[in-house]
């Protein structure tokens, strides 16, 4: 087993620098230029020539590609033009609610959803069946910022139950932190609720039909034991696959969710950057976005052997 992680663990270096040659590139080759955007509009030539020697953009792009990953992996992004702050200042201001956001979600949705599908399979064709799936194709269909705007307009400005918009760090008191991730994080979550009680009823549903669950339950063993311990365990390695799907997915719907609750996570902070053109800041949070997606996958693997110790592959 060992040996298999190490190999999956070696497997993602060159992803991982494919990705960031791939993050150079874009960034270096679009038609902007980094220096005429950070000198303004009525900067003269000579101003613009001095800034792009001061970033080294006057460099052949070989070297520049090698000064900037030597760069990264001592943990310096650069400075951002924007902000005025060096990006991994940024990027540390930042994390924490998008990783509070994103775990909220991931939990509400694991939470919720795992007994919503086992509960569809085992009722199949019900109307607890029916109203499940009728949900998985309702929470596909409507927009992410839809539902937002929905919740805050119910819990937040008629019903007066929760804060409307913005975010409070954990330091803050956990109080006020718990409830301004309540709204974001169950609109976040419905897409993936719906995601992962569709396949956890489908992977649940064809292994109840197995000759193993019919001899646990011929045992006498009470229905919930039959359900939890033995079809779900078996059923387990393609809902885990969604799961892990569904955390990567977080990425790009972190993004809209933050910009309708106004929270300083990492997708504002990449929204902004994209509309102020502040190239280094975009590098780092698409490359930190990028390893973070690898990394998930790569868990994912690992889960795998742990729930089914035939995979070696």
């Amino acid at each position: 087993m060992y040996g298999y992680f190490f190999r999956r663990l070696l497997g993602t270096v060159p992803v991982i620098l494919v990705v960031a040659v791939f993050i150079f590139l874009m960034l270096r080759l679009t038609p902007s230029d980094p220096a005429a955007v950070i000198a303004g509009d009525n900067a003269t030539t000579e101003q613009v020539a001095q800034i792009r020697s001061q970033l080294g953009l006057d460099r052949p792009m070989i070297e520049q590609f090698f000064i900037w990953s030597a760069r990264v992996l001592t943990g310096d992004f650069g400075e951002s033009f924007f902000f005025k702050k060096t990006v991994a200042a940024l990027i540390g201001e930042r994390i924490e609610p998008t990783l509070s956001l994103a775990l909220f979600t991931i939990l509400i949705a694991v939470v919720v959803a795992v007994p919503l599908g086992v509960l569809a399979a085992h009722r199949h064709g019900s109307w607890i069946d029916r109203m499940v799936m009728g949900f998985s194709v309702l929470g596909f269909s409507v927009p992410v910022f839809v539902v937002g705007y929905l919740l805050i307009y119910l819990f937040a400005v008629y019903l007066n139950w929760l804060p409307v918009q913005g975010y409070q760090r954990i330091s803050e008191g956990v109080g006020g932190w718990v409830q301004r991730l309540i709204l974001p994080s169950v609109t976040l979550s419905v897409i993936y609720i719906a995601l992962i009680a569709r396949m956890t009823r489908t992977s649940v549903l064809e292994v109840l039909s197995e000759d193993y669950i019919r001899t646990a339950r011929a045992k006498g063993q009470i229905e919930r034991k039959v359900l939890f311990r033995h079809a779900l365990r078996n059923a387990a390695v393609p809902i885990v696959t969604v799961i892990g799907l569904g955390v990567a997915l977080l990425i790009g719907g972190v993004v809209v969710t933050e910009s309708v609750f106004t929270i300083p996570g990492l997708g504002r902070l990449t929204v902004d950057a994209v509309l102020a053109r502040d190239y280094p800041t975009i590098q780092a949070v698409i490359l930190l976005f990028s390893f973070v997606y690898v990394m998930i996958n790569l868990a994912v693997d690992m889960i795998y052997t742990v729930l089914d110790p035939r995979i070696r592959y």
